[in-house]
């Protein structure tokens, strides 16, 4: 859908791109972009050396060797020459009315170097003069799932994504993409945005903001070149959707490597805190933390509550997973009478215990209408905001893996929990011995939008994240 009207949303959604200066054998900007094709859109390419346009043309692009001879309007165009010839390309770029690029081109202000510093100055200057959209330099550019634009071949091409995500970092944007993708989690719109010369952080923030395609705004910051502006941009955002912010350059050594990185500066530490808290936003300081807060927005409830009801399968686990969610600062307290007079009329306490925690494998042994019991008593009871309960690969695979079915009946029967509650719940699955198994039967998660963690910790810091933003509406 778009935001229209907004500055970015003709290169947010495009009809026509054009890819400057790819080279073989590997071809990696066309090939990136064919999905781009295949979905109805013109992509074109702008090479001038001849020993390439023979590879180019038979991947079935047309290529130019001037822009102006490129047909209609160019909404994107990814730049991918030598930092020498960049302004030259802008400037062609800026004379055909294109309505915005991403520079794959590094080599500028982030080397330190007396040329790399005048060539990012010349872009600059050129770009703010004729108020042209310059994503970068140093930068992957645009992911656009939606319309098959891509800055990796392995990042899949989806209707559904739902995430804004925006990185100083290519690295950081990519990982991001294929690991949220990994997890049952899709994009709307990504922005590696580099040395963010002109397009910076609140650019893009500003867009994703009023997208009605993203629901969940996250972003990996090194520093912003505008501070107020950032910290304005970031509080209207918080206002209207939860936005997830991953600070690179936290440590003073971090500090030094972001300005040999995106010559980025660096914000004080306290400054920084303090702006996060101000605006509403949720705060990360890693990958993993990012997409498992991204995990529970998305498919948990809000957690509006702190009084967890834990669900373990053995006695080990039902302590360990109470030191978890108590650290992170959940409550973990006694059910109600009520539930434990009706847990008590079916629970085995030899080898297990209905306390909260539950230890509960004894009790179900595999039968599903029990576990359902279970949820819907628990589920049911006035001193409980939010549920998690952990899987155990441990004893489970080995059944799962002879009877294939029971594996998808439990699923179910929790995808059918999650449904009719209206409490947050997650599970944790710990991969134990059977990584790869484990591995193996996390789509059948995804596919049923079943929030599922690794470990305890990580739930726990992923609800604890929910909770706070939430108590801060």
């Amino acid at each position: 859908m778009g935001v229209p009207g907004h500055r970015l949303d003709r290169m947010m959604n495009p009809r026509t791109v054009l890819v400057v200066g790819d080279k073989g054998p590997g071809y990696m900007w066309i090939k990136n972009n064919l999905p781009f094709k295949e979905k109805g859109g013109n992509l074109y390419s702008l090479q001038i050396d001849a020993k390439e346009i023979e590879g180019i043309e038979a991947l079935g692009v047309q290529n130019f060797t001037s822009m102006a001879d490129v047909p209609g309007e160019i909404d994107y165009a990814v730049v991918a020459v030598p930092r020498q010839v960049s302004p030259f390309v802008l400037k062609d770029l800026i004379a055909a009315k294109a309505h915005g690029a991403g520079f794959f081109t590094s080599g500028f202000a982030e080397t330190g170097e007396e040329l790399g510093i005048q060539l990012q100055a010349q872009l600059t200057s050129m770009a703010k003069e004729a108020n042209f959209n310059l994503v970068g330099p140093n930068c992957m550019g645009l992911y656009l799932p939606r319309a098959g634009v891509r800055f990796n071949g392995d990042a899949p091409v989806a209707d559904d994504g739902r995430i804004g995500f925006m990185s100083q970092s290519g690295t950081h944007g990519i990982m991001f993409s294929l690991v949220a993708a990994a997890n049952g989690l899709h994009l709307s719109r990504c922005a590696s945005i580099g040395n963010a010369v002109v397009l910076d952080v609140s650019d893009y923030l500003d867009y994703m903001a009023n997208d009605p395609d993203t629901e969940v705004i996250g972003m990996y910051v090194e520093g912003a070149r505008d501070g107020r502006r950032l910290f304005e941009t970031l509080r209207a955002a918080c206002a209207k959707k939860p936005v997830v912010v991953w600070k690179g350059g936290q440590t003073a050594a971090g500090a030094r490597a972001t300005m040999s990185h995106t010559a980025s500066l660096a914000t004080p530490g306290a400054t920084w805190d303090g702006m996060m808290r101000q605006c509403g936003a949720i705060t990360t300081d890693n990958l993993d933390q990012t997409v498992d807060t991204m995990r529970v927005l998305l498919q948990a409830k809000p957690v509006t509550g702190n009084r967890m009801a834990l669900l373990a399968q053995t006695g080990g686990q039902s302590v360990s997973i109470t030191d978890a969610f108590a650290k992170a600062g959940f409550e973990v307290p006694r059910l109600s009478h009520d539930t434990y007079a009706k847990l008590a009329q079916f629970f085995n306490i030899v080898g297990g215990s209905y306390q909260n925690p539950l230890d509960m494998a004894g009790t179900i042994q595999g039968k599903i209408e029990v576990l359902d019991r279970i949820l819907q008593l628990v589920d049911a009871d006035p001193n409980v905001d939010a549920m998690a309960m952990e899987l155990s690969a441990m004893f489970a695979a080995r059944q799962w893996k002879s009877k294939p079915e029971s594996l998808d009946e439990m699923l179910q029967a929790l995808a059918t929990h999650v449904q009719r509650s209206r409490k947050p719940f997650v599970t944790v699955l710990h991969p134990a011995h059977e990584e790869a198994y484990v591995g193996s039967i996390k789509p059948k998660f995804n596919e049923l939008n079943l929030p599922v963690f690794a470990s305890f910790e990580r739930a726990a810091a992923a609800l604890a994240r929910s909770r706070d933003y939430h108590a801060s509406r």
